[in-house]
């Protein structure tokens, strides 16, 4: 017991008497304890905004999410969804994005807007990409109810359509590139007569066919085109029975190259210049689209008219990770290397160096603007 404390008995209870020295004593331990809560409180402010900060900071660091909806015909079409995939899959090897990045191949048009959604919401992809002409129909109304979204729309122009300002839209010039082996199919025809096959007959692959037909009679003016197309909705992009007997149709009416612009379709055509080469002298060759596909069947592919769908991708994912991403309309030609003619190891055979040449002067007068290249899209088709 403290010696400075007595007791006064009243009643049954005994109350301490403290002196003035312990009452001062116990107020300035009163004083104290108060303190100290306060100064815990802000220790525990202060690391719950340090841990804040921290959280912030780990959820800016999270690499960007890609996700890409494909078009008909899926991923081994040996052509445009290929050549996708491939972009995708070299972003996915060099670039900071995040490894739960994804892409899907619709099998029909009704999936095509659901995964999209899926998306924009639960899958919290930071960057969407449509691939192909069909799928990129349904970005401009995603773009806009999903703002803080950014899209990708590649083989359409969206600038028209882009009220949001957060879609990229990326076109090639099929017309230059379809020129060129337009020459090449009238160099090397025999009969002078040449097929186009198409996929789905849609303005896009008209507009290859319009610069094919314009560059098979800047070297022969007399040559016959004959043109056809697969069909007229999606499944026109993987239907090789149908395209194959297109193929047939035209070799058998004489026409020994044959142009295919038709995805997966299109291998379609190259079974059909095989099979006609085992039952006939006359030699039948195909020209292939979209990727470098002179290796599937070397003997008969004289050459491929090549869009960069790879780079397309790759570098807009490239531009997104850098914080360099525009959103605006972007057009890949001849003189960017967007499109081009595909000559190789598989394909030298067919060409003679006066040929190479020539095909090279060509390209050289379409990219200088001495050859002025139809473009359907600007065609009057009154």
């Amino acid at each position: 017991m403290s010696p400075n404390c007595t007791f006064k008995k009243t009643g049954l209870l005994l109350f301490p008497l403290l002196s003035m020295s312990t009452i001062s004593s116990l107020s300035l331990y009163a004083s104290e304890s108060s303190k100290a809560p306060e100064s815990s409180k802000a220790s525990e402010s202060s690391k719950a905004s340090e841990s804040s900060k921290t959280s912030k900071s780990s959820k800016t660091l999270e690499p960007p999410k890609i996700c890409m909806v494909l078009d008909k015909g899926g991923k081994d079409d040996r052509s445009f969804n290929e050549s996708a995939v491939t972009g995708f899959n070299r972003a996915l090897k060099e670039l900071s994005i995040s490894k739960n990045s994804k892409f899907v191949e619709p099998k029909n048009d009704a999936q095509i807007y659901p995964f999209f959604r899926s998306f924009a919401t639960s899958a919290k992809c930071d960057l969407i990409i449509a691939i192909g002409y069909n799928p990129s129909e349904y970005v401009p109304e995603l773009a806009t109810k999903y703002p803080d979204k950014k899209f990708l729309a590649v083989d359409t122009n969206l600038e028209d359509k882009n009220s949001a300002k957060n879609i990229r839209s990326i076109t090639f010039a099929e017309h230059d590139g379809s020129f060129l082996v337009g020459a090449i199919a009238a160099m090397k025809s025999k009969t002078g007569k040449i097929g186009f096959v198409g996929g789905m007959d849609i303005p896009l692959i008209h507009r290859f066919e319009t610069g094919y037909k314009a560059g098979a009679k800047y070297i022969n003016s007399e040559i016959k085109i004959t043109s056809a197309y697969v069909g007229i909705t999606t499944d026109a992009w993987n239907n090789p029975a149908k395209a194959k007997e297109l193929a047939h149709a035209q070799y058998n009416e004489g026409n020994d190259v044959i142009f295919q612009v038709a995805a997966n379709s299109g291998q379609g055509v190259f079974d059909s210049a095989e099979q006609m080469n085992k039952q006939s002298k006359t030699k039948h060759y195909a020209i292939g689209v979209d990727t470098n596909q002179n290796w599937i069947k070397p003997e008969i592919i004289l050459t491929s008219m090549v869009k960069r769908v790879d780079n397309a991708v790759y570098f807009a994912i490239k531009d997104f990770t850098n914080g360099t991403f525009t959103t605006e309309h972007t057009a890949f030609n001849l003189n960017d290397g967007g499109v081009d003619w595909a000559y190789d190891q598989y394909n030298e055979k067919f060409f003679t160096e006066a040929q190479v040449n020539e095909i090279n002067d060509i390209k050289e007068k379409i990219i200088n603007g001495k050859i002025i290249v139809p473009d359907y899209y600007k065609l009057d088709k009154k």
